[in-house]
């Protein structure tokens, strides 16, 4: 029975505006993946995805609204694969160990999505959108320090704030994969996945680890 006051849903019309963003998003992606920032537009984002600017306007506000969203599914992405990793892991060691490994095999397999994440950081759109992005990650990042806490608590993990782990844990293999997106000479991900996470480990061990 359907409430009298509950407004009706055009079931058709919602798949299409969900279609739509995908077209959007997935277009923005192709095409800074084809071009980089500096291809990146909404003139070259509408033309790949064969969406009308005014329904892009409809849709995120804004080409800033588009890119913070494309920046919140690529970072949803890599978050969620490093937790797929790391609730596998019973000890300390092999979760940080799985968690910086993940992150470079994610970087290698999703070379665009890192390159949009990486490049994000110096442009000028993310300031405006950080809390709704960080409301959006808030929960992935919660899941990981859910894991973490017990293990900090007993002495596996040095006892540091959640930031400073992060730093210890994921700035190593960021700067890697940041130094391999812009082509530095010497940076190989299958050597970094081989050598860095158990020297990430070290970092963040314990004296019960």
């Amino acid at each position: 029975m359907t409430c009298p006051w509950a407004p009706e849903v055009d079931i058709g019309t919602q798949h299409r505006g969900t279609e739509t963003r995908q077209r959007l998003l997935d277009g923005a992606l192709a095409v800074f993946a084809q071009s980089g920032p500096t291809g990146f537009t909404m003139t070259a984002v509408t033309g790949e995805s064969g969406v009308s600017v005014g329904s892009l306007y409809h849709h995120f506000g804004s080409f800033d609204g588009l890119s913070a969203a494309l920046y919140s599914r690529c970072m949803s992405d890599l978050l969620d694969s490093l937790i797929a990793e790391l609730v596998r892991c019973r000890t300390a060691r092999t979760g940080i160990k799985a968690m910086a490994a993940a992150y470079l095999r994610w970087v290698g397999r999703h070379r665009a999505q890192a390159h949009f994440i990486h490049a994000s950081a110096y442009s000028g759109f993310l300031p405006a959108y950080a809390e709704q992005l960080a409301a959006e990650k808030g929960p992935r990042m919660q899941a990981m320090a859910d894991w973490m806490t017990p293990h900090v608590e007993a002495g596996r993990v040095v006892a540091l704030s959640p930031a400073l782990i992060e730093m210890l844990v994921i700035g190593p293999v960021a700067e890697t994969s940041r130094r391999w997106l812009s082509a530095a000479p010497g940076i190989d991900l299958d050597e970094a996945a081989r050598v860095l996470p158990e020297r990430i480990w070290q970092s963040v061990r314990g004296e019960h680890g």
